[in-house]
């Protein structure tokens, strides 16, 4: 009875992770055109960061986090947000929205091929197929003109795979570390801690800061829509589903973001999808979706976005 009387937030939960995390390709996009990527990806998380502890507050949570818990935090908010998608916000720089979303969507592919490594856990035969199409995939792709002939396109796939390796790394560490019990508090510290890092980050490879008075106001609604939306609403929509519905319902995220991606860097930047691009995403979201047939791999995406 209590899950048919929340349906209507269940399907605004879906939405917010279909919808809002794959627009947050479009929306970093827009926002680095102007910001340095480390000071953009600083502000978003560390002010979201603040918006959460007000609201676990007004929740009456306790802030209160044991010292192992802050350093647990500290180092996924490194993976997942510091280097994970202050990373992918870099190479956003080089490559296209639409193409950063698609090769993004191979991180299942890479979790399971670092688990198989770092934990020796076998390949399942149908996994095994999901690892041979994301490898043909990622090859058609990439081995595109289009892409390739882009200024810098080879550094923008690599500053990705590497944010994969860390999003692959960081997935496997939450397992089994000790966080805060409270989700929403949890994901604080994470993006507090992440966001200041970020900064360090910036001034580390001096990027320039600028008022934020003197912002595009383009720059403005993206970084808005990122902190409320794309940081906070999508997150908490997430952790809302794992409670109420599969967790393999859940994941589905991993297919649709790269489509809301495509359609929406075409129209609102004009970014080119060529008929090799829908075919290696065809081939690529096959795959991911052999690999997510476990239901091995519920913390796929959980901070990428």
């Amino acid at each position: 009875m209590e899950t048919k009387k929340q349906f209507p937030l269940i399907i605004a939960a879906f939405f917010a992770i279909y919808v809002i995390w794959g627009s947050t390709y479009l929306l970093n996009k827009i926002a680095v055109s102007e910001l340095p990527p480390f000071l953009l990806a600083g502000i978003r998380f560390f002010t979201a960061s603040i918006l959460v502890f007000i609201i676990a507050a007004l929740m009456g949570k306790s802030l209160r986090i044991s010292l192992n818990q802050l350093k647990n935090t500290a180092l996924a908010g490194f993976l997942f947000l510091s280097f994970g998608n202050g990373v992918v916000v870099w190479a956003l720089k080089y490559v296209d929205s639409n193409f950063a979303a698609l090769e993004i969507s191979a991180q299942p592919l890479i979790v399971l091929l670092m688990m198989w490594i770092l934990q020796g856990k076998k390949i399942q035969p149908m996994s095994l197929v999901g690892v041979g199409l994301g490898i043909i995939g990622i090859y058609l792709l990439i081995n595109q003109d289009i892409v390739i002939e882009q200024e810098n396109a080879w550094l923008g796939i690599g500053l990705i795979f590497l944010a994969m390796l860390a999003w692959a790394y960081g997935s496997l560490f939450v397992q089994g570390a000790d966080f805060p019990r409270n989700y929403f508090v949890n994901t604080g510290y994470q993006m507090f801690t992440g966001g200041i890092m970020l900064g360090l980050m910036s001034l580390a490879f001096g990027e320039g800061w600028s008022n934020p008075l003197n912002w595009q106001p383009s720059t403005h609604w993206a970084m808005l829509l990122l902190i409320i939306f794309g940081s906070i609403v999508a997150f908490t929509s997430f952790n809302f589903l794992l409670k109420k519905v599969s967790p393999e319902k859940v994941a589905t995220n991993t297919y649709v973001n790269p489509i809301v991606a495509m359609i929406l860097g075409a129209y609102f930047l004009a970014e080119p999808i060529t008929t090799q691009s829908i075919i290696a995403a065809f081939i690529l979201l096959t795959g991911v979706y052999f690999i997510n047939t476990k239901k091995k791999l519920v913390l796929l995406g959980r901070f990428r976005k």
